[in-house]
Order: structure tokens, then sequence, then C-alpha cells
């Protein structure tokens, strides 16, 4: 059998994130809609857990924290103007820290999000957030087409159960493949934010 390998060593990427202190921290879509109801994701409450984590080192850090919330429209489960879209207590923003509203799966479209990055002058970025087969993943994506080297706290992430070809595909699985298929070019995955360097 041949030895397992990604695209990323192969290209001579990056391997190992780089530390924290040189990166701003994405949280994206870390909504109430996501812990009950038919979006309850597998996992959830541990996620939201090191999401808090992994924020309360970043807020330690000084580095720029971004929060990115998913609006649905009204009546909607991503409705902003309802409890059921509003970011969830543990990992709320704070302050000035910066929330940007967003009605795509991947964060740059139709926002201020590069701009914003740009400005400050970001390069390395680390993602948190849900879904991880959806939000997650195309952030990460056009974050590494745009240029930027993103991380994804894998931990700090979360999915849940989906049918294809009358077959549901379980959150674990679906989980590992999101993950794993990031892994191979797109971003660092990290399994937690202790795998971050200060």
């Amino acid at each position: 059998m041949p030895d397992v390998t990604t695209l990323r060593a192969l290209s001579g990427l990056p391997s190992a994130p780089a530390q924290l202190a040189d990166s701003t921290l994405i949280m994206i879509d870390f909504q109430n809609t996501y812990t009950r109801g038919p979006l309850e994701l597998d996992g959830v409450t541990r996620a939201i857990e090191e999401g808090a984590t992994l924020l309360d080192r970043a807020r330690s850090a000084g580095i720029p924290v971004i929060h990115v919330q998913h609006d649905g429209g009204e009546g909607s489960p991503y409705d902003i103007r309802a409890e059921i879209g509003a970011i969830a207590g543990p990992v709320a923003p704070r302050g000035d820290e910066t929330v940007i509203v967003k009605n795509h799966p991947n964060s740059f479209i139709g926002t201020d999000l590069d701009e914003r990055l740009k400005a400050g002058g970001a390069k390395n970025l680390v993602l948190a957030g849900f879904m991880t087969h959806m939000c997650i993943n195309s952030t990460a994506r056009g974050a590494f087409n745009l240029g930027y080297t993103p991380a994804v706290v894998a931990a700090a992430t979360a999915t849940r159960p989906l049918p294809v070809t009358g077959e549901v595909v379980s959150a674990a699985a679906l989980q590992i493949a999101s993950l794993a298929a990031l892994a191979d070019m797109f971003a660092i995955v990290v399994p937690d934010s202790t795998a971050l360097p200060d």
C-alpha cells in the first residue's frame, strides 16, 4: 500500500499552524439554532465549550476576533432578530469585537470580511464553528483561494447526519471526511485549541 499523503504536503505548504499571536480568530455561526431542534448538531455542547476556550485564549492574546452570524431571514432557523439565530452565550461577542452578518455558506461572499482582514494585515486565520461540512468547509476554501492560511480547530466544529442516495451518513463519518478534505489542501486541521502555539 502506498504512503498516504496530502496535496498540501506534496505542494510544500505549511503543515503546522502559525502562532496564535500572529493569527485572527474567526468564530463562524455559533448560533442557538444548532443547539436544539432539527438542526441540532452531534457534539454541539462540547464544540461550544472548545470554542469558548479558544475565544478566551484569543482574547488573552489580544488578537483580532471576528464573529460571523448567518441570517436566513425572518422566521427562518437563522433569524438573527430572534433568539434562535443569536450567537450562543458562552461564545457571544464582547466589547468591540466585530460581528459580520452573512447570507451564504462562504463567509467571504457578500460581506466585507476580506476587506477587514486585509486592512488589518491578516494572513493566518483560525476558524471554528458550524457546520463543519458547510460553512467551515466553504469559508476555509474561500480563505485559501484568497491567499490566507486557514487553520481549523476540529474540536470546535460539529455537524449532523445527512441523507444521500437512500442512505444516511453519520455525523461522525461526515465530520472526519469534511476535515480530511480540508486538510488535503485548503487548511491546516488541528485537533483542539491546545495544538495552536501561543
